[in-house]
């Protein structure tokens, strides 16, 4: 019995790897998003050189980007679960595997599978840049320092991923569930730090920030790295969870 599970279990990820790896949209999402980061970084790492940015170490200027980095993994999750909805492929997929719970989450494995080395080599070329054009006057860092900073950057880059997926296949729309992730992330989100100081630390974004940046020294560091982490991946089970009750549930 075990066999015929694990056996399944691969059949059916090797399913999704192979849907996803031949979507262009996703090809297409990825590396737009390592460019922008690179722009990104170019941009951040010439303030630092031209001193506006102050006296910074490479890997605050080089994750710098992370704000607006995300917006391309919310695309990219969205477009994993909503795309097979667009043409009906859906129904195609449910009756070849009717599991849908399973069906599901295997898919989002698939897609964590893909994003975490997308999303360290994308988060680290920005690190990367800023050394190279700041290493003789930028504040120096410990490589032990860079490599959990990376580390994290990526699982919060993956984490966001699998959240914008499990409400892509809620809404089951690629652009209702885009406008609604990106408002929240570059809208809601920054106004409600303002107004709703007691609690914007709980919020999955700004939870994930403590993930990846290393504590600074002029400010109170709320939450520490592991803390930033429990927090967002708790959001990410509890939206995954909704996704697979409503998936189960519903028609195709």
């Amino acid at each position: 019995m075990s066999v015929s599970s694990s056996r399944k279990l691969t059949q059916i990820l090797g399913a999704e790897l192979d849907k996803l790896v031949t979507l262009p949209w996703i090809w297409l999402t990825l590396i737009g998003t390592f460019i922008l980061n690179l722009v990104l970084a170019a941009a951040f790492t010439s303030a630092g050189l031209q001193g506006v940015a102050g006296t910074q170490s490479i890997l605050n200027i080089g994750l710098a980007s992370m704000g607006y980095l995300q917006a391309g993994f919310i695309i990219l999750g969205i477009l994993a679960t909503c795309s097979e909805y667009t043409g009906g492929q859906i129904r195609t997929t449910l009756t070849t595997i009717p599991w849908r719970g399973f069906q599901l989450s295997t898919k989002l494995l698939a897609l964590a599978i893909i994003t975490i080395p997308v999303a360290f080599i994308i988060a680290a070329s920005g690190v990367l840049y800023t050394f190279i054009r700041m290493r003789d006057t930028a504040v120096v860092i410990e490589i032990d320092t860079m490599i959990k900073s990376l580390v994290g950057a990526t699982g919060y880059l993956t984490l966001t991923t699998l959240l914008s997926a499990a409400i892509g296949a809620l809404l089951r729309r690629t652009t209702p569930a885009i406008v609604l992730l990106l408002s929240y992330y570059f809208i809601v989100s920054p106004l409600s730090r303002d107004f709703l100081p007691s609690i914007k630390n709980y919020f999955p974004d700004t939870a994930g920030y403590y993930m990846y940046m290393p504590p600074s020294t002029d400010e109170i560091n709320v939450l520490t790295s592991m803390q930033g982490a429990g927090i967002s991946m708790l959001w990410t089970l509890i939206f995954i969870t909704v996704a697979i009750v409503f998936y189960r549930k519903r028609d195709a």
